[in-house]
């Protein structure tokens, strides 16, 4: 049979906070409890799913699985005389799991218990910040919702003026152990103790602040120092602001990882950075001085006479400080001209006088060539002339010569 829902179980909606949580918790339980309601096998059937369905949704991590993967669980599912299964629950297989037990320290159930104290989980937060903040530094408050260990118990789980106490049916080792018979011969195997889940020590009288999780549910502000020349992907490491750890352990770490808002101007490349610079074909013909905005205000960048449309410009020292401390980038400027498109009467008639002066050079320019051609054409005819004439003259010598040698 399917379990039911343990949100409709509480009578309350999936983004419920721990308070509501409790508070709902606590109501049904004083409703259903078997001293309430004695013989009733109905109430107490109610009572032991309400006490399953809080037991998960009261456990930050119990409560990830559950919304994940449903109320079956993805092997084994959560709560019942197990408690939370989750990927540790997996299949039964009998006699077999119990000599995996003892070869493997767990078999095909997911292993023992670890004993004694451990570490907290360690958390992630999403941190989005404006680009001058990446390249200055910055400090941010959060509300993150976190366990924290019990300020009552300090951790421990009892009542204040009590403590845990041994198990008595494993004396404090987290293990049953048994004999059994197997195909290779009798052979010991060992479980997680379930009377104290593999602790090893039970909680008689548990706090009443945290109910004897030795930890509580609560919204934590904060403080966090971002240093300057952080980028996109930079991840920040807050020791000991993790999760609660278990059975008196340290907390676990809060990694903060970086993302950073595009910049109307700049585009940022490691500690470099590059933006674009129009001016007017004016400029761009003389010259100028012109003001280009810098991550420290504005500077003055002179642009040579003739500058084409692309050419780059580098200014040292003014991209982004490096977050190592090695130096500091460098800024690059790429110059965009821009042809006008709305011209008052004064401006096209200027731009109309220029150009004219642009089709009297070009005249000239033709004309000097022509007259450049035509004398080279002259000289040619000249030189054909003369080889001709040359020619002429050259065979009556001949013709002469001829003569004088025959007599």
């Amino acid at each position: 049979m399917a379990k039911r829902d343990y949100y409709e179980v509480l009578g309350v909606e999936k983004t419920a906070s721990d308070d509501e949580l409790k508070k709902a918790y606590r109501k049904l339980a004083r409703k259903y409890h078997p001293d309430v309601n004695p013989g009733d096998k109905e109430a107490e059937e109610k009572f032991k799913e309400i006490n399953e369905a809080y037991e998960t949704l009261s456990d930050a991590g119990k409560r990830e699985q559950y919304d994940r993967f449903g109320p079956d669980g993805p092997a084994g599912g959560f709560g019942g005389a197990g408690g939370f299964g989750g990927f540790g629950g997996g299949q039964d297989f009998g006699g077999m799991n119990d000599i995996f037990d003892m070869f493997f320290g767990g078999g095909f159930g997911g292993g023992q218990q670890q004993r004694g104290p451990r570490k907290g989980a360690d958390l992630r937060y999403d941190l989005t910040i404006d680009f001058e903040e990446a390249v200055f530094g910055t400090e941010k408050t959060i509300t993150l919702p976190k366990w924290e260990s019990c300020s009552t118990c300090h951790g421990s789980g009892a009542k204040p003026g009590t403590s845990p106490t041994t198990c008595s049916r494993c004396n404090g080792t987290g293990q049953i152990y048994t004999m059994q018979k197997t195909p290779f011969g009798q052979i010991q195997t060992a479980k997680v103790c379930p009377e104290c889940g593999g602790k090893g020590t039970v909680i008689k009288d548990p706090c009443p602040e945290c109910n004897g999780k030795g930890k509580k549910r609560i919204n934590k502000k904060i403080e966090i120092k971002v240093p300057a020349g952080v980028d996109v992907g930079s991840r920040l490491r807050m020791s000991g602001e993790g999760e609660a750890g278990e059975q008196g352990g340290p907390n676990g770490d809060l990694y903060i990882y970086i993302n950073v808002r595009s910049h109307p101007i700049f585009v940022r490349n490691e500690d470099d950075i590059y933006m674009e610079r129009e001016i007017n074909i004016a400029q761009a013909a003389l010259g100028a001085d012109i003001q280009v905005q810098t991550l420290e205000g504005n500077v003055t960048l002179t642009i040579p006479a003739g500058v084409q449309s692309g050419a780059k410009f580098r200014m040292k020292g003014k991209g982004v400080k490096n977050i190592k401390g090695y130096g500091k980038g460098d800024q690059y400027v790429t110059i965009k001209v821009v042809t006008p498109k709305n011209l008052t009467t004064e401006q096209r008639d200027l731009l109309q006088k220029l150009n004219a002066t642009f089709k009297t050079a070009e005249s000239e320019a033709d004309s000097a060539n022509k007259i450049h051609i035509d004398e080279s054409k002259k000289k040619e005819e000249k030189s054909e002339e003369a080889k001709k004439n040359k020619g002429f003259f050259g065979k009556m010598k001949e013709a002469v010569e001829d003569l004088f040698e025959e007599e």
